[in-house]
């Protein structure tokens, strides 16, 4: 524990996190410094990490019940927990935090290098508390009173003549259970207190108001997030892990790598309700994800 060092990445968000084993069981000390990091960092970098499937899990464990790897797409072979990140199984180049339709979205999700193009391929990550943070302060007064629904039967704003056989077998997967949860659009963080924007590609109505108006505020309070000081840009590299909270973030996966192959596996750990500004929490409009998370009970670090 005594070793265990953080070196910032950018000054909003990311760092690099070295004398720790991960592929090892970590005493509770470590655990909670690893906690307290993620929570001033929002993502953190893990280089040369020596885990397969089963040790992935092991470590994410230590923040949390696991998920299975996703309420309709499916897992690896014989581990129910881990989701392939392939691009042979398309790309997920929309900002997005991880799995927002559900009521309650993971907390945190790990990624881990499995095969890396040898150029491209960045994952981006942005702090959606900074993003708030820049605001100006009318519409920050304004965010702080909006909620949105979240579903997966989303607009994938992709044309009819890109959309092949293997695609659109892809898509009514994904599709296969229609969820729709309303979140608030700030979400306050259960253990910063962080107030952050929750809203990215799942995000598709807010309440209230009409497609077309919603879609205007939507994409006025995603520039902030996806400002470039707001965003890490990770190049990925062989044996490395990130770790991210993903109540506080939003990512992107770059697909800039002319169909090299590129696979990670992701594991996440199950979430809280998100609860708004004025201690509402989220609700479920349609969609039942109860055999894909158990709902956690956030505790102080």
């Amino acid at each position: 524990m005594s070793d265990i060092e953080f070196r910032k990445v950018t000054a909003h968000i990311g760092a690099q996190v070295s004398g720790v084993d991960i592929a090892k069981p970590l005493d509770a000390e470590t655990v909670s410094a690893l906690r307290t990091a993620l929570n001033e960092h929002k993502a953190l970098v893990f280089d040369d990490v020596d885990l397969d499937d089963e040790g992935q899990q092991a470590f994410a464990r230590h923040f949390g019940d696991l998920t299975t790897a996703h309420p309709t797409v499916p897992a690896v072979a014989e581990a129910p927990n881990v989701l392939p990140v392939d691009s042979e199984r398309g790309r997920a180049n929309h900002w997005h935090t991880d799995v927002t339709f559900v009521l309650n979205p993971p907390q945190a999700s790990t990624l881990r290098s499995i095969t890396v193009p040898p150029y491209g391929g960045e994952t981006l990550i942005a702090n959606s508390a900074a993003a708030y943070r820049s605001l100006p302060e009318p519409l920050r007064l304004l965010a702080d009173t909006l909620w949105a629904e979240h579903t997966n039967d989303y607009d994938y704003a992709v044309p009819d003549e890109e959309v092949d056989a293997e695609k659109a077998e892809q898509r009514a997967q994904f599709t296969s259970i229609t969820y729709r949860t309303a979140h608030p659009v700030v979400r306050v963080h259960p253990l910063t207190g962080e107030r952050g924007l929750f809203i990215g590609g799942f995000a598709q109505r807010i309440v209230g108001l009409s497609v077309a108006e919603s879609r205007k505020v939507l994409e006025l309070l995603q520039a902030y997030v996806i400002r470039p000081e707001h965003i890490l840009r990770w190049r990925w590299s062989p044996n490395q892990l990130v770790l991210f909270d993903n109540r506080i973030t939003q990512h992107y996966a770059i697909d800039n790598y002319d169909g090299l192959p590129r696979r990670l596996h992701r594991v996440t750990v199950a979430g809280d309700i998100p609860v708004g500004t004025e201690g509402k929490e989220s609700y479920s409009i349609t969609g039942d994800a109860s055999h894909y998370t158990s709902v956690h009970t956030p505790s102080a670090v």
